[in-house]
């Protein structure tokens, strides 16, 4: 069998696989995509789309499957990506970057910063109907501070050192100030107190409720009637997983998927215009070359900067994204811009003899073996750490890249921490520049690169606990230039967020942090 028959047969059993979850009748008369180059012909069954407008749902085609659904234990950024429809905090982000009330109705902060006052909305109800209670407030609450459940603690809360409540008000005192409070807070998602099936059945009181799940293939979420809010569009909503890169692009030509985002533009150029449109924003995350700082020959700042000099991460950009991304220099993206500092995209610039001369001063004249272990689930990954072996070839470092599982990934590389580098992209899902940097201090749980530096450890300490504004954003752009300066990792790069769109499918809403709104999609 040839490749584009075997494409295209691969696109028909996807598509009919999908149509049975979504209870939907066979297609009828095809529609062709045209042929573009290598890229086989796959045929389009144009009343998929129409028929799931007319049921307004959609399908969105993800790369990997969720890691939990109990809302405090989500690590994976792709996890609290999709979650982000059904939980929700006392307060929430917006598209527009700002901390806004949600299941509070009024956040009151004395004016010492120690006093957190609030007033819980009236009618907030769970996805089982029931009303939302101070009881369920306090229970997630201290769910995340206590240690009772370790993998849920949250230890940006251990400056809360009282809670109260006064009928419909939630009092937090803090042992010292906190300016990054309200962003952690965001992330104490409220649970029905002593609800025990989150991760079978998740019940939130957001936007959208979860209806079903299928390990490694599907969840399927649908619209919650009895919503506080606007409340979302479209009446159901189907993530369908796809690890293998090809069956995204595959599942969109077929008519089997209606949105697809993260796409290389490799794959947006397989895309048909008159059946997709692509829209273009930022991931909001900082893709890097990481290194394990615990394991020779990266306990060497010289090796670690000299790595830095080889990369050519515009060249890289270029090669691998078609030109389409933000070049970085520290662990920061744009979006966050009172904490982005430009200046330090340029501090390493191409520079394959002073890479030369640093190995050969570290003792590696002649360079070295290493790995990459990269998700293979995510093709930019892949990419890019291939052009990276290709570069570092010039300094005399031979690259072996080791693809593996999302979930071998998880448990190996970011638990475990057994692995020389890694390509990934680090988020921040709260909108403070502390979630983005805290990972690097020493005794950090999730700081898998085993990055250890007692100045750094000082000045975040010192950036935690001021309330005042311009004081904690100097000392964050201070630990920013300190990851650059010893080469903490070799940064790469934001990358761009290219989100493959069915025609008809409109209300895309990009935000500041690493989340897909759903609400906001309508078929019109």
């Amino acid at each position: 069998m040839n490749k584009k028959a075997f494409a295209a047969i691969l696109a028909l059993l996807l598509t009919l696989a999908l149509l049975v979850g979504c209870g939907q009748a066979a297609p009828a008369t095809p529609t062709p995509v045209p042929d573009s180059g290598d890229t086989p012909a796959v045929e389009t069954p144009a009343p998929v789309q129409s028929g799931r407008a007319a049921s307004n749902e959609i399908v969105i085609g993800i790369a990997q499957d969720l890691d939990s659904l109990d809302p405090h234990h989500m690590t994976a950024a792709g996890t609290q990506e999709v979650m982000f429809n059904v939980f929700e905090g006392l307060v929430k982000p917006n598209a527009a970057g700002q901390i806004v009330p949600a299941v509070a109705s009024e956040v009151q902060v004395s004016e010492d910063g120690l006093t957190y006052t609030f007033t819980l909305r009236e009618g907030v109800r769970f996805h089982n109907g029931e009303p939302v209670d101070m009881e369920d407030v306090v229970y997630s609450l201290t769910r995340r501070m206590d240690g009772a459940d370790a993998a849920a603690k949250n230890v940006a809360l251990d400056v809360i050192s009282d809670v109260q409540t006064e009928d419909d008000r939630l009092i937090l005192t803090l042992s010292e100030p906190s300016g990054d409070f309200l962003a952690y807070l965001m992330n104490v998602y409220i649970i029905p107190m002593d609800y025990e099936d989150l991760e079978t059945h998740p019940i939130g009181t957001g936007p959208y409720k979860f209806v079903s799940r299928a390990v490694q293939d599907n969840l399927v979420l649908e619209r919650f009637a009895d919503y506080w809010g606007e409340g979302g569009k479209v009446d159901k909503v189907t993530y369908k997983i796809l690890e293998n890169n090809e069956g995204l692009v595959l599942g969109l030509q077929s008519g089997a998927l209606d949105l697809v985002n993260h796409m290389t533009s490799e794959q947006t150029s397989q895309l048909s215009a008159s059946d997709f449109h692509v829209e273009q924003g930022s991931m909001n995350l900082v893709q890097a070359l990481y290194l394990n700082s615990g394991v020779a020959p990266f306990d060497d700042v010289r090796v670690r900067q000299a790595l830095c000099y080889a990369t050519d991460k515009q060249a890289m950009i270029d090669l691998a994204f078609d030109g389409y991304g933000i070049p970085l220099g520290t662990s920061m993206f744009p979006s966050f811009s009172k904490y982005y500092d430009d200046s330090l995209t340029d501090y390493y610039p191409h520079d394959v003899a002073k890479a030369k001369a640093l190995l050969a001063e570290a003792g590696y004249p002649n360079g070295f073996e290493m790995s990459i272990t990269v998700p293979s689930n995510y093709s930019p990954h892949v990419n890019t750490a291939e052009v990276l072996a290709e570069q570092l070839k010039e300094v005399g470092i031979q690259v072996k890249i080791l693809p593996v599982e999302w979930n071998s990934w998880l448990s190996d590389v970011y638990t475990n921490r057994q692995f020389q580098s890694t390509v990934i992209g680090l988020e921040s899902n709260n909108m403070t520049a502390r979630k983005l940097l805290d990972r690097f201090a020493s005794t950090a749980a999730n700081n898998f690169t085993n990055y250890s530096n007692p100045e750094y450890d000082e000045i975040l300490a010192r950036a935690i606990s001021s309330v005042d504004d311009a004081e904690q954003t100097e000392a964050y752009r201070q630990l920013e230039r300190i990851l650059t300066e010893t080469a903490a990792n070799v940064y790469l790069q934001d990358m761009a967020d290219l989100v493959a769109v069915r025609n008809g499918l409109n209300g895309l809403t990009f935000y500041p942090i690493y989340v897909l709104d759903v609400s906001t999609l309508y078929w019109g």
